[in-house]
């Protein structure tokens, strides 16, 4: 029996050493270590989701016996049935594969028009959003069908965060009966070879699984934290523009793009199918990487279609250049161009026709147009589409692009990569304490702190106790733990010769009762600046 597990909750360990809990009660088990709050808690939740079970069965009776009265896309095809979960959206599942989907399979593989959104009422009736005009209507731009005949008009929300919550829903539903987590154990030493070996060798369907990290000869136990943790390191390894899979976008630019010269590593296309399946597994269970991507590389996450304005963000002195040839005649400043370009790579310069035959083809003010959309593209493309391709193949497998398509390529960024800026009023305000007060002096002490550092430190810091230096798009509020959102937590453990310790699964510092604003200073600073690894004091 563990110490503080509540009654009828057992401790078992199974063949592989790892230890779960037996709840004889719900006839469930667990990997998390219950406790009386935990138990009170699902007892609340079990409750409440009871009632509102059994209110939506009579509602969704209703609901589908009135559709079925009008429905203007006519039948499912076969093998598929319409359901609604617990917050009243409506969703798809395919007996046939054992998948769950938002899409309607009547309208899927016609995708919505560019800037257009597909939601739902509380009421489970689709509607239409479109960013560009930022107007609601039932009316299905794909079909000019409309799902609500005199519906009541629906106020234009661009909500991010209800993008977020409907795309961890869905990787929900499809984390549903697979209890048994995917990794077992991990090297802190080789990650970038031992893990490429290890994920290779799963089944795509596996990855979706609970993570359950451990560094060898490591003590801690995951339960979030240290899987935050292996995200943002192994990121940081496999991204490395040493390993010449990606490069800097350019010189001022420290966003990642495909290197074109990754071919001298004759397994190339195999790292970065591995990379992209890496990548799907991050946004799908909710952790950060190190390094962020070119905005055009996630509009290809994101399967939009690229434009000349995109390659400001990458290449503005490139980017000027077409848009002065756009805006003169040139004619008149004679200049001699063709349609061919000249790239190099690896110190080799090569010539690349834009079109056959281009390098023979001028350049004019009847044809400069096609001339500024070719060079856009190939500037934007410059020959990774191997490499491009093998990456959305392992990409794919673990997420398919179809889900994220409601996002654009600013949010996508803040989903993979966090927010970097750290506020220290925010953090102030969804900050609290056990066993301290908010005016304990070694809490005015670790403020001061806080405020004394500059940006880096704060977040190495905030990796330090939570395990990523990233955070979500609504800061603090929006720190997630073990079991959801956990607010970040000082507590007050230990003597005052010990170093401070953090629980990176629940956001908690603990930190003992210093006697000076020096010693405070000294031993944190030792803590963040020295400690690797978990399960040390």
């Amino acid at each position: 029996w563990k110490q503080d597990a509540p009654e009828l909750n057992l401790r078992r360990v199974d063949p592989m050493g790892r230890v779960y809990f037996v709840d004889h009660i719900t006839r469930t088990t667990t990997w998390q270590r219950p406790t009386q709050e935990s138990v009170r808690n699902y007892e609340e939740w079990q409750h409440q989701r009871s009632q509102l079970q059994g209110a939506m069965q009579q509602f969704n009776q209703r609901f589908i016996f009135g559709v079925r009265q009008f429905d203007p896309l006519g039948p499912l095809p076969h093998g598929w049935e319409k359901r609604t979960d617990t917050n009243g959206r409506v969703y798809f599942v395919h007996h046939t594969t054992r998948m769950t989907q938002w899409e309607d399979p009547r309208t899927q593989g016609s995708p919505l028009p560019e800037g257009w959104e597909m939601r739902f009422t509380v009421d489970g009736i689709p509607y239409f959003v479109d960013h560009n005009r930022r107007t609601t209507t039932y009316i299905d731009p794909r079909t000019g069908k409309s799902s609500l005949e005199n519906g009541p008009q629906i106020t234009y929300v661009r909500d991010f965060k209800a993008k977020v919550q409907y795309f961890r829903f869905w990787c929900q539903v499809c984390t549903l009966h697979t209890l048994n987590p995917s990794f077992k154990i991990v090297q802190r030493c080789n990650r970038f070879q031992f893990c490429i070996h290890q994920m290779m060798s799963f089944h795509p369907q596996d990855l979706r699984r609970r993570l359950w990290i451990i560094f060898p000869g490591e003590e801690g136990l995951d339960y979030g934290g240290v899987a935050r943790e292996w995200f943002f390191l192994l990121s940081h390894e496999v991204l490395n523009p040493m390993y010449c899979l990606f490069e800097y976008a350019g010189k001022d630019n420290y966003c990642l793009q495909i290197n074109p010269a990754s071919y001298i590593n004759p397994d190339h296309l195999k790292y970065f199918k591995f990379i992209g399946r890496f990548i799907a597994m991050a946004l799908f269970h909710g952790k950060f990487i190190d390094t962020g991507f070119s905005l055009p590389f996630y509009k290809r996450i994101l399967n939009k279609p690229l434009a000349l304005k995109d390659l400001e963000s990458i290449d503005p002195e490139f980017y000027n250049s077409l848009i002065w040839i756009k805006d003169n005649n040139l004619e008149e400043c004679g200049l001699e161009m063709y349609f061919s370009v000249d790239k190099e790579i690896l110190g080799e310069v090569t010539t690349h026709e834009l079109k056959p035959d281009g390098g023979n083809v001028l350049v004019t003010e009847e044809n400069k147009e096609e001339y500024i959309r070719l060079v856009a593209e190939w500037r934007l493309s410059r020959g990774v589409e191997e490499q491009t391709q093998a990456f959305f193949e392992g990409f794919n497998e673990v997420l398919p692009q179809q889900y994220l398509q409601y996002f654009d390529a600013k949010e996508l960024e803040v989903m993979l990569c966090g927010m970097q800026e750290i506020d220290l009023v925010d953090w102030q305000r969804h900050t609290i304490y056990r066993h301290y007060a908010r005016s304990s002096k070694q809490i005015l002490w670790f403020w001061q702190f806080v405020k004394e550092m500059d940006n880096e430190k704060r977040m190495r810091l905030l990796q330090f106790v939570t395990g990523t230096c990233r955070l979500p798009m609504g800061g603090f509020a929006d720190l997630m733990g073990s079991n959801g959102p956990q607010k970040f937590c000082i507590e007050k453990v230990g003597k005052e010769n010990w170093l401070p310790r953090s629980h990176t699964c629940f956001n908690r510092l603990d930190l003992p009762p210093y006697k000076s604003y020096e010693q405070l200073k000294e031993k944190l600073m030792f803590a963040i600046e020295e400690t690797e690894g978990f399960g040390q004091e």
